[in-house]
């Protein structure tokens, strides 16, 4: 089932989070860019798009979300929003060139099922890039202690590095090709992004489709 009650319930404050700490989500932007810097987003589609709020700015034209109330959001930022969930992407296969998946990972109910959908739906030399906090990091603990007192990582399940490349991997034909991180510190500041991961709590995995 869908974890997506927090997301309807607390939409705003979701937005305001961004605000309240806009240098650590232009640190993890940046990242993210460089992956998708190459990338074809003519044919491109955010998975988890929530309100659109790196879609918009890395110019992704697609997101897909089962809550409303963040696909509401994200199509007053100008994405073509499809309601559905990972596990089963409402598109025909082969369809996309670039696939986005950030902080998403750990809602979904199936990881491997959701990894499959997305090579599915990616056309051949497709790219997929995933964001996600490292549950490993100083941050990923950390919102794993405060889990029964967060609005939103409640029903989260935190993945590691390792972990998410083992169950692409493992599972589908992709194969990855870079790995940047960012966020080395709590103070709400602009970090750079760095190659690798084990330092930063803030990951990106760029893989690709032969």
């Amino acid at each position: 089932m869908p974890k997506i009650e927090p997301f309807e319930r607390y939409a705003d404050y979701y937005e305001q989070w961004f605000e309240r700490n806009k240098n650590l989500f232009l640190s993890e932007l940046k990242l993210l860019s460089s992956l998708l810097e190459d990338a074809n987003k003519e044919s491109s589609l955010e998975v988890g798009v929530g309100s659109g709020i790196f879609a918009h700015p890395l110019g992704i034209k697609i997101g897909v979300d089962p809550s409303m109330e963040m696909l509401k959001r994200a199509l007053k930022r100008g994405i073509k929003v499809v309601r559905g969930v990972a596990e089963k992407l409402p598109f025909h296969a082969k369809v996309f060139q670039t696939v986005l998946m950030v902080t998403t990972i750990c809602f979904v109910d199936d990881p491997i099922l959701s990894f499959k959908e997305i090579e599915r739906v990616l056309k051949t030399n497709g790219t997929l890039v995933v964001g996600f906090v490292d549950k490993e990091s100083f941050l990923g603990k950390l919102y794993e202690a405060k889990k029964t007192h967060s609005k939103f990582y409640g029903p989260a399940t935190f993945y590691s590095t390792e972990e998410i490349i083992r169950l692409v991997e493992n599972h589908t034909n992709l194969k990855l090709v870079e790995v940047k991180q960012t966020l080395f510190g709590k103070e709400n500041i602009f970090y750079p992004t760095e190659e690798g991961y084990g330092k930063g709590a803030f990951v990106g995995l760029k893989f690709k489709l032969p």
